[in-house]
């Protein structure tokens, strides 16, 4: 009984799909079909939603991370020498 769910566990995703495929139901076919229609959507369409889903710039520059680190560490000093 081990020995066939060894086999049978790993077979059962695979089932599944073959079973979805004979049955006539095609796992993905909604995501390629609505992929196809942004692809062959109009220029002027696809340009208004890029434009309208790109996030804004930031108004003022302020360094972050790393950025950050170098300008602190650049306006400092070097060490007094004794």
């Amino acid at each position: 009984m081990a020995e066939l769910l060894t086999f049978l566990l790993p077979a059962l995703p695979l089932l599944a799909l073959l079973a979805a495929l004979l049955f006539g139901h095609y796992p993905g076919c909604e995501a390629i079909v609505r992929l196809s229609e942004r692809i062959a959507a109009p220029p002027g369409t696809r340009d208004a939603l890029r434009r309208s889903t790109l996030p804004k710039p930031p108004r003022a520059f302020a360094p972050a991370g790393g950025l950050l680190i170098a300008l602190g560490l650049a306006q400092r000093p070097p060490p007094f020498a004794a």
